[in-house]
C-alpha cells in the first residue's frame, strides 16, 4: 500500500504530537514567568516609603539624601534601561531578564544591611538596574512569545505590576511587626519574591527554539542597518511614545509622593489619605488588564489615551477647586488616569513591526520617557515649598495633561516603526 503524503510537520522532521509536545508547556512558563517578574518591577521602590523614616533614622539620611534616593528610580530607569537591546542582542532577552532578577534578588538582600546613607543609596543602584532591564525587555518578550495577544499579555503583567506595587506598599509595615520592629527584616524580606523569577527566566531562556531565548534578530537579517538608534531617533511616533511615557511617568511619581500630603494637607486624616492612596494604588490592578485587552484589539489607540488624559485633567481640577469636598472621586479620577502606564506599553508593543525593533522602540521610549519625568516631580515640591498650597502644582499637573493627550493622539494612531 501506498503510504499517505507527508504532512508538513513530518517533512520537517517533527510529528504532531511532538509539536504539540514542545509548544504546550512554553506558553504557560512564558506567562508565568512575565507575571513573576511583573510583581516584581515595583517592591524595590514602594517597599520603602512606609519605613522611610526609620530608615532615615537608623543610617543617617540627611532629607537632601533622601530627596536623592525618591529620584534615583526615574534616573535609573533612563540611564540603564539603553543598555538592554545590547546586552539582549548578545545573551537573549529572557536571558538578560533572568540576570534582571537575580539583580533585583540581591540588591534587595543587600540594602537593609548597609551601615550608612551613602552605602543603603549606592546598593539601591543594584535593584533599581534589573528593574530598568526588566522594564524594556518584557515588552520585547510579549512580542515575541504572544505575537497575537500584546494587549491582553501586556494588561496581565501590568496588572501583576500594580499588585506588587500596592502589596509592598501595604504589607512592608506589618512584616516589619512581625519581625519585631525590624524595617531591615520588613525590607528584605521582598528578596525572596524576587528569586522565586530567577529559575523561571532561567529555564525560558535555555529554550534555544523560541525567539525570546536568543538574541532578537531576524532569520535573514539583509542589509545591515549601520545606526538603528539614529534612525529611530528622527522617527515621530518614536517621539510620541517617548513623551506620552514622560508625562504619564510624570503624573504618576507625583501621584506617589504627593496625593496623600495633598489629601492631609486638606483636612483629611492620615488614616483617610492613605486608604485615598491605596484608591488609586488598587484601580490599577483590573483597569490595567481590561486596558490592555481592549488596546490591544484596536488597531489605534489615540482614543483612550484622550480619555485617560481627561479623567487626570478632572481629578487635577476638582484637587485644586475642592481637595476635601469629593475626595474619593477624585482618588478614582487620578486613579483611571494612571492607568495609562499598561498603554503605554501596550502601543510600545504593538508599534514595532518585529521583536528586535520592539526591543530599541522599548528602550527609546522608556529612557527617553524617564529622564523627561525627572524634572516634574521636583517642580511640584518646589512650587509647594515656596508658594504654600497646592493651587499652583495642580495647575502645572492639569497643565501638564494636555501634551500629554497630544502626545497619546500620535502615539496611539495606526503606525508602525522601523
Amino acid at each position: 500500500m501506498m503510504s499517505p503524503m507527508p504532512t508538513p510537520n513530518e517533512e520537517t522532521g517533527r510529528s504532531r504530537p511532538m509539536t504539540a509536545r514542545r509548544v504546550g508547556w512554553r506558553g504557560p512558563l512564558a506567562a508565568a514567568a512575565l507575571l513573576v517578574a511583573a510583581v516584581n518591577l515595583r517592591p524595590a521602590v514602594t517597599s520603602l516609603g512606609p519605613v522611610l523614616e526609620e530608615v532615615r533614622a537608623d543610617v543617617g539620611m540627611s532629607a537632601t539624601a533622601a530627596g536623592l534616593l525618591a529620584s534615583l528610580p526615574a534616573v535609573c530607569f533612563a540611564v540603564i534601561g539603553v543598555a538592554a537591546p545590547r546586552l539582549a542582542r548578545r545573551y537573549g532577552a529572557a536571558g538578560v531578564v533572568a540576570l534582571a532578577m537575580a539583580a533585583i534578588a540581591v540588591g534587595l538582600a543587600l540594602r537593609p544591611l548597609a551601615a550608612g546613607a551613602a552605602l543603603f543609596v549606592a546598593v539601591s543602584v543594584l535593584p533599581l538596574a534589573g528593574i530598568a532591564l526588566a522594564n524594556v525587555l518584557l515588552p520585547v518578550v510579549v512580542k515575541e512569545r504572544f505575537p497575537g495577544r500584546v494587549g491582553g499579555m501586556t494588561g496581565l503583567y501590568s496588572m501583576s505590576l500594580n499588585l506588587g506595587a500596592s502589596t509592598a506598599a501595604a504589607v512592608t509595615v506589618p512584616l516589619t511587626g512581625a519581625f519585631g520592629g525590624d524595617w531591615r527584616a520588613g525590607l528584605g524580606a521582598w528578596a525572596v519574591l524576587a528569586a522565586v523569577a530567577v529559575p523561571l527566566w532561567g529555564l525560558l531562556a535555555r529554550d534555544r527554539s523560541g525567539t525570546a531565548g536568543r538574541a532578537a534578530r531576524p532569520a535573514d537579517p539583509g542589509p545591515v542597518d549601520p545606526a538603528p538608534g539614529r534612525r529611530l531617533a528622527r522617527d515621530p511616533v518614536a517621539w510620541a511614545l517617548a513623551a506620552y511615557f514622560g508625562l504619564q511617568a510624570t503624573a504618576a511619581y507625583v501621584v506617589i509622593g504627593w496625593l496623600p500630603q495633598i489629601f492631609r494637607d486638606a483636612g483629611l486624616s492620615a488614616e483617610a489619605a492613605g486608604l485615598l492612596f491605596a484608591v488609586t494604588s488598587l484601580l490599577g490592578v483590573p483597569l490595567s488588564f481590561a486596558l490592555g485587552a481592549v488596546a490591544g484589539r484596536l488597531p489605534n489607540q489615540s482614543g483612550l489615551a484622550a480619555a485617560l488624559g481627561l479623567f487626570g485633567l478632572a481629578g487635577y481640577a476638582g484637587l485644586w477647586a475642592a481637595p476635601a469636598a469629593a475626595p474619593w472621586l477624585w482618588a478614582v479620577l487620578l486613579g483611571v488616569a494612571n492607568c495609562s502606564f499598561p498603554l503605554a506599553l501596550t502601543m510600545i508593543g504593538m508599534r514595532g513591526r518585529d521583536g528586535a525593533t520592539v526591543t530599541r522602540l522599548s528602550a527609546f521610549a522608556q529612557s527617553t520617557g524617564y529622564l523627561l519625568s525627572i524634572p516634574g516631580p521636583v517642580l511640584v515640591g518646589a512650587l509647594y515649598q515656596y508658594g504654600g498650597d497646592w493651587r499652583a502644582p495642580l495647575a502645572l499637573m492639569a497643565s501638564l495633561m494636555l501634551p500629554q493627550i497630544a502626545a497619546g493622539l500620535l502615539a496611539g494612531r495606526d503606525r508602525q516603526v522601523g
